[in-house]
């Protein structure tokens, strides 16, 4: 009798256990909505761009510029885009055309606005949901008198790069999520 009772105990146990460890394996974690978003991005780096500033008639100064793209990897699967062609038009429309950044007042400058600018008109241009996030690596200012390796001034010392948004070096994206 003692040896049915703990047969049957034993079977209950082995059961129970059996029965926690399918249903806790069968269970799916949580899966975070912002890992689930950066696994359907993809990665586009941007090359560098310059731009010339062009003020009465002359050139002062120059738009130096890296902007990287995460873009929608179904949409963009397949797809032959000029990201730089497109890039350097943008670039020229908002910075020349729009004269979104203005040198003299820098403190103004608004990176959000200018970085949904980007978006919003690359998708206008791609379709919409093209384009994901704008991410500036790089945008500086040179003034044309900084650019001068001559000798026409010697004296005078350069300065350093006017720094509009200091911007993080791009990575790939994990491929562990995949």
């Amino acid at each position: 009798m003692v040896k049915l009772l703990v047969a049957g105990l034993w079977v209950c146990v082995v059961t129970l256990g059996a029965v926690y460890f399918s249903v806790k394996m069968a269970t799916a974690p949580a899966v975070d909505p912002e890992i689930a978003r950066q696994a359907g991005l993809e990665l586009v780096k941007g090359e560098a761009i310059t731009i010339p500033l062009i003020a009465d008639g002359k050139v002062g100064g120059y738009f130096l510029g890296r902007i990287s793209f995460m873009m929608n990897k179904e949409k963009s699967k397949g797809a032959e885009l000029p990201m730089t062609e497109l890039m350097t038009d943008e670039l020229f429309t908002l910075l020349i055309g729009n004269k979104m950044i203005d040198i003299a007042h820098m403190a103004d400058f608004d990176v959000a606005k200018f970085r949904e600018a980007i978006k919003t008109d690359m998708n206008k241009h791609l379709g919409d949901g093209f384009v994901e996030e704008v991410l500036i690596e790089q945008l500086d200012f040179l003034s044309k008198d900084d650019t001068r390796t001559t000798g026409e001034a010697p004296s005078k010392s350069q300065s350093k790069p006017v720094k509009i948004v200091e911007g993080e070096t791009v990575a790939e994206p994990s491929k562990a999520s995949h």
